[in-house]
């Protein structure tokens, strides 16, 4: 995949190369990606006013918010028409008018597209002895965009430095200025706005003429009012027809609020063989650690290194504690520095944020444990609402998410967005969450980025572990429907992850940590007992064998959304089968497993309240 990337950017810089068209390569997250274009009123320097051609540029760029001077509104020589509004269907954006001056009828000024509505527009004259000027200030979620077109004359474009500054003192957001300033650099009005405001884009590519630019009067400045923020891109677009200026592009990446730098709380995966992993997200590129220790006071840091690098500028932070002491409880707290700008030889940062302390106990030899089992809930609100409040007050040791319940995830937002609310649910922060896959969370765009949440007991999505002396196997039944099927576009091979677990089953059945176990907990997704004869079931084909022999106390499924219970002997299966209801309220229910000396128990909760069973083993 990423030699094929390079392939493609090689022949858009040949193509470019060959045809003179500048390569806008595309916006980086969390950037925005600021514009400005003076447009000659959407006349060409071939006479011709074309509002697609001005269009197509701003397409190209894909900018989040464009600067716009020189644009007609009702007009004679624009034949009535609001060109800014043309040119805002055209692109898609929300087109904010200011006009400077009457003329012909209709009225000429400046103008401002953005992908986002403003949440607040001002209009402040500017002067201008050969005519009025006009600077348009509009407010957006994240940031301020004031647009201009200063004077030709160099006494008003000294004012118009003054009026500018009045107008955005007190401003607390990132502002940026743009439009065509009417002065090169280095000049009088330029030294005085460079006070309080820094020049962004490069002022050695000029933008005038556009045929054969001589000269830079177009600018993006950022207003130095100290919110923090990175350059990442400057560029002057080769676009010599459209207008007789060229269009200039700035992306700027702001340094977040320190209250919006975590996107989730962490969440605790793994807490065996004297280690645990802690997971969360940033909602910005960031630098993550975790600082942990038996005593708040005195914590050490934890962070990632992979081949002699610190694992940062990403999202997504996983930490493996590791050299913990069995029985132990530890405190804990995850960090994160933003990333605004990682370059080669130049990075820079914003806030660092510190979550709340937690805590964490680690299992040891001789633990009981009280575990929540839930499967099925294909991303339903209510229904984990309803479940969660029949265990509400349960005294837990850690969850198991029995597959199902991130519903088809098409993108990281829909699966983190569902994956935080059970999360938060079962209080993940401290107490560790297992999550075995559904046919499901195989399902749609973001099933292959599912590891990046997931931390599987096991490096793949199968496995075993040991809560004190009980040992839970977890297997993956892969989809529901032979790999054949058409749906599946020919790019699933489960038959071929069954054979593994085959082979995975029968060295953990003889294995030590099996054999010497107390209790033992099968759990998969998709029953292999007790679902009829017709019912597509290859692993039981694979595993049957295997299974028939083996000392289960316990099988936990879930799939058919009907709640069942098959007791030992009465389905093919050796050991007694719980199956979980699930999809709607009407029909799920809740498992809560418990292990307590030497007795293993299980209660299956409707998601109503009622009990539906109360087994003991």
């Amino acid at each position: 995949m990423k030699r094929l990337s390079l392939f493609i950017i090689f022949l858009l810089t040949c193509r470019a190369a060959a045809t003179g068209e500048t390569v806008v390569p595309p916006r980086e997250a969390n950037a925005i990606r600021i514009m400005s274009y003076n447009t000659h009123n959407f006349v060409g320097t071939d006479g011709v006013r074309d509002y697609d051609r001005i269009a197509d540029v701003i397409n190209a760029v894909a900018p989040d918010v464009v600067a716009i001077q020189e644009a007609d509104s009702a007009t004679t020589r624009s034949d009535g028409a609001y060109t800014l509004r043309e040119v805002a269907g055209r692109t898609l954006m929300f087109a904010t008018y200011a006009p400077a001056i009457d003329f012909q009828g209709g009225r000429y000024g400046v103008g401002i597209l953005s992908r986002e509505r403003p949440l607040s527009v001002r209009r402040i004259p500017l002067p201008g002895r050969e005519e009025s000027r006009v600077l348009l200030v509009a407010e957006f979620g994240r940031y301020v965009l004031a647009c201009t077109h200063f004077s030709l004359t160099p006494e008003d474009r000294l004012a118009s430095v003054d009026v500018v500054n009045r107008a955005v003192r007190g401003t607390d957001k990132p502002l940026f200025l743009a439009g065509d300033m009417n002065f090169v650099p280095g000049s009088a009005p330029f030294r005085a706005l460079s006070a309080s405001f820094t020049v962004l884009n490069d002022t050695a590519a000029h933008t005038s003429p556009a045929d054969a630019p001589r000269r830079c009067i177009d600018y993006v400045f950022g207003y130095n009012n100290g919110r923090r923020y990175a350059v990442l891109r400057r560029q002057v677009v080769d676009e010599p027809v459209a207008s007789d200026h060229r269009p200039l592009f700035v992306d700027v990446r702001p340094a977040a609020d320190p209250s919006a730098v975590f996107r989730t709380k962490p969440y605790l995966q793994n807490p065996f063989d004297g280690g645990i992993s802690i997971t969360w997200f940033t909602s910005v590129p960031a630098h993550g650690w975790v600082e942990y220790g038996a005593d708040p006071s005195m914590l050490r840091k934890a962070e990632d290194v992979a081949d002699g690098q610190v694992v940062c500028n990403t999202t997504r932070h996983r930490i493996r504690l590791t050299g913990l002491r069995p029985g132990a409880t530890y405190c804990y707290r995850v960090c994160a520095r933003e990333i605004t700008l990682y370059r080669a030889y130049r990075k820079e940062f914003g806030d660092t944020v510190r979550s709340n302390i937690y805590t964490f106990r680690i299992p040891d030899a001789a633990d009981d444990f009280t575990a929540l089992v839930f499967n099925d809930l294909h991303k339903r609100q209510d229904v984990l609402d309803r479940l969660h409040a029949q265990v509400e007050g349960t005294d837990y040791d850690f969850t198991i998410f029995n597959g199902d319940c991130i519903d088809d995830p098409a993108d990281e937002d829909e699966a983190i967005g569902f994956l935080s609310r059970m999360n938060e649910a079962v209080r993940a922060e401290t107490h560790p969450v297992v999550f075995l896959r559904g046919n499901h969370e195989i399902r749609n765009a973001y099933s292959l980025r599912m590891r990046e949440l997931l931390d599987y007991a096991g490096s793949s999505t199968f496995g075993a572990f040991s809560w004190g002396d009980t040992r839970f196997v977890l297997l993956d039944c892969g989809e529901d429907k032979p790999d054949s099927t058409w749906v599946y576009y020919g790019l699933n091979d489960f038959d071929a992850l069954r054979r593994e677990q085959a082979d995975f089953l029968r060295e953990e059945l003889s294995s030590k940590a099996f054999k010497r176990a107390t209790r033992r907990a099968l759990i998969h997704h998709i029953p292999l007992y007790g679902m009829g004869d017709g019912a597509y079931n290859p692993c039981l084909a694979l595993w049957g064998g295997l299974l028939a022999g083996a000392p289960f106390d316990i099988c936990l499924n879930g799939h058919t959304h009907r709640h069942a219970y098959h007791p030992a002997g009465t389905a093919g299966n050796r050991f007694p089968v719980m199956i979980g209801g699930g999809n709607r309220v009407e029909t799920a229910t809740v498992m809560i497993l418990r292990k307590k000396k030497k007795a293993l128990s299980l209660k299956v909760v409707h998601a109503n309240g009622e009990t539906l069973h109360d087994l003991t083993f």
